[in-house]
């Protein structure tokens, strides 16, 4: 028996405030020139260079924190299939009340400003959102919860190979992932491989966030769980991690850099489509070199316990499912009433969090309720994100 997994948590704050992050982007996206579910009246244009300062790092980033948290609790699980079981529950519950309740505003208020939907809410969800006819206009879908369905789909993946891999075949894959990625190597083989996903096999094209058919997003996500999910076992790339900084900061410095240049002049979408191609490499040296400055950060200054540690990390995934609907609705009620950006973005920020947070604490108190939120249906101390221990070295 493998002794039990160790909290990371540095992990912890890491997946903490990457869910932070994202409820900042989506206000920036609310309040930018580039289309979204919801615009202001009045854009701001600098907004996009903070936008696309998050956007190379943030999706990697929480596929590789779930891969890792995702090692964790295979490891703890009794059987193969009883891992299955218990994400499936975790996660396509969520996944389903969320796309039949939760997201429901969302595509109204879309169709209301953009296409001069009629119809109040109540009407939309009964009559219009489930229908599945033809029609000039996207209604049911999974909005935000894309991500939810990903990381489902790649616990299977995970999963599958894990029954039918025998433990000597693991501990080598094991062994091949700490090789592959050591030094020097954990620096330019992610790298290399996300040029050679964005210029050689899917050249100009883009994920698209439908898991079925997304193959350019899986060739990007899927990897980034995995090493997540090797990481979880591997101790000794820690340090490799921290000595790699320097590296990770110019890449991080220089792709900004050019993607700043790149955008000079033309803040708004259209840069993205004639010189997609242009901005793919700086995005990836951007996109690494963040992520490893920010494992370092997590492992060398984060990595203690906290007395509200434990209740973020429980609360983020309810805060995930809602915190989209409450920016499109919030936002909605703002632009009607010309408040200036200054003032839409202290609102927005301030009625999410709150919005979010009164979520939480209601479905957190209700049995019935918890599991639909992502939530264990007892109430148990919050798993954060554990690092399994590392197998027992041979003392002979």
């Amino acid at each position: 028996m493998s002794p039990p997994p160790r909290r990371h948590y540095g992990l912890d704050w890491l997946r903490i405030a990457a869910f932070v992050l994202l409820i900042v982007y989506h206000i920036g996206l609310m309040l930018s020139p580039w289309d979204w579910h919801v615009n202001g009246e009045e854009p701001v244009e600098w907004i996009v260079y903070v936008l696309v300062a998050m956007n190379p790092w943030r999706m990697m980033l929480l596929f590789i924190v779930s891969g890792y948290a995702t090692r964790a609790v295979l490891a703890r699980a009794p059987s193969i299939r009883a891992f299955v079981r218990s994400r499936s529950a975790r996660l396509l519950l969520p996944l389903i009340f969320g796309v039949c309740f939760v997201v429901v505003p969302q595509p109204w208020i879309e169709l209301r400003q953009k296409l001069g939907y009629a119809q109040g809410l109540g009407h939309f969800w009964l009559h219009d959102y489930f229908g599945f006819g033809p029609r000039d206009y996207h209604t049911l879908g999974l909005f935000h919860l894309w991500f939810v369905a990903y990381i489902w789909v790649y616990c299977l993946v995970v999963a599958i190979a894990a029954a039918l891999l025998p433990e000597g075949a693991q501990r080598k894959a094991q062994r091949w992932f700490e090789r592959a990625l050591s030094g020097w190597r954990l620096v330019v083989v992610p790298v290399a491989w996300l040029l050679i996903v964005r210029f050689l096999l899917m050249p100009g094209a883009s994920p698209t966030n439908h898991v079925a058919t997304d193959l350019p997003g899986h060739l990007i996500y899927l990897p980034a769980f995995l090493f997540g999910f090797g990481l979880a076992r591997a101790e000794g790339m820690w340090p490799d991690i921290l000595r790699q900084w320097r590296p990770a900061l110019a890449m991080m410095i220089v792709g900004y850099a050019l993607l700043l240049w790149r955008m000079a002049g033309n803040p708004g979408m259209d840069w993205l489509k004639p010189m997609h191609q242009a901005e793919l490499g700086p995005a990836s040296l951007m996109g690494w070199g963040a992520i490893l400055l920010l494992l370092g950060g997590a492992e060398r200054w984060w990595n203690r316990d906290h007395r509200w540690r434990a209740t973020l990390t429980e609360a983020v995934f309810p805060v995930y499912l809602v915190h989209q609907t409450l920016i499109v609705t919030i936002g909605w009620w703002l632009i009607r009433h010309n408040l200036g950006a200054g003032v839409e973005f202290l609102i927005l920020i301030l009625g999410t969090a709150a919005g979010c947070w009164a979520f939480y604490e209601a479905g957190r108190r209700i049995g019935w309720l918890r599991p639909l939120i992502g939530l264990s249906r007892r109430q148990a101390r919050p798993a954060g994100v554990e690092r399994p221990a590392p197998p027992a070295r041979s003392t002979t």
